[in-house]
């Protein structure tokens, strides 16, 4: 039992990483219908932004409390991320919002590999360590549970509780869910619909930069890779919780963790991505708008 439960625990902060992520996807798809494949590179650039101000700061102060560290490469790496994916969308995104569906994702390919490629070249192909930064563990009733998991997940439901309220209780809010039932009406209301999906990326490329500051401090190493795999498990889990919605998003993240971290536990490692695949697969069969998403509506 207490075996179980410490799986239970890693798969919740797995989740939790994967949950961010994958906010990201779910607010852009809500609003412009698109799919950003390169929002898995922006959240590699936050974990290398991460990496680069950490490095800075050991080298120029002698010692840094953690959270003072901590919360100075989250607000680097967010506004670095936002000002990337805000010029994604303005350059690449926004000249072919009014194509063909398969433009975009052909355009969004694109930049995420121009993105990977780009870190490989300007910080090597190598993995890139670095010092343990919080080292504490504690036991729980047999359980060990580390201080980095507790940071990820109350980093993880306060920014859930912020973004909610952000969505359903602001002007902005109202604002992306108005765009989101139908853009031209919104604009002919008044609002300004490209500020509003600027904003969105932003949004996303922030979340997706704090997921890459906790992956770095949980893991401890980051490559220019990096960006697939979480980036293609964030996804899955929007569509898996239901794309379009955010806490579909953090559920579907939470229900690949547990999954990877139970199949990894109890069974094959080398099969935990068949099985987190195989249970998307199985639910969309008989859930085909995710667990809390919505049936599209056809608009004639």
């Amino acid at each position: 039992m207490e075996y179980f439960v410490q799986q239970l625990v890693n798969g919740l902060t797995l989740g939790s990483i994967y949950g961010l992520i994958a906010i990201g996807y779910t607010m852009v798809y809500g609003i412009i219908g698109m799919i950003n494949f390169a929002h898995g590179d922006i959240f590699m650039i936050g974990a290398f932004t991460a990496l680069i101000v950490f490095l800075i700061l050991g080298a120029m102060f002698y010692s840094v409390p953690v959270v003072v560290a901590l919360l100075i490469m989250m607000i680097v790496a967010m506004l670095l991320t936002s000002l990337y994916n805000w010029t994604i969308e303005k350059v690449a995104y926004r000249p072919l919002r009014g194509s063909f569906r398969l433009a975009p994702l052909i355009t969004a390919i694109g930049m995420s590999i121009a993105l990977s490629n780009f870190v490989q070249v300007t910080q090597g192909p190598r993995n890139k360590p670095i010092p343990p930064m919080v080292s504490q563990v504690y036991n729980i009733a047999g359980i060990s549970v580390s201080l980095k998991q507790i940071i990820i997940v109350i980093v993880t439901v306060s920014l859930l509780a912020i973004f909610w309220y952000l969505v359903n209780k602001t002007a902005l809010g109202r604002a992306q869910r108005a765009c989101e039932q139908d853009r031209r009406m919104a604009a002919l209301l008044g609002v300004d619909v490209d500020r509003t999906i600027s904003i969105t990326f932003i949004m996303g490329a922030s979340l997706a930069a704090v997921a890459g500051t906790l992956f770095l401090m949980y893991y401890g190493v980051v490559v220019f890779s990096d960006g697939f795999v979480p980036g293609v498990k964030a996804f899955t889990a929007a569509v898996l919780g239901g794309i379009g919605s955010i806490p579909g998003a953090v559920l579907g993240g939470l229900l690949i963790g547990f999954i990877e971290s139970m199949w990894s536990a109890y069974f094959s490692i080398d099969y935990k991505d068949v099985a987190a695949f195989s249970i998307l697969a199985i639910v969309l069969i008989f859930l085909p708008s995710g667990i809390l998403g919505r049936p599209e509506v056809e608009k004639v």
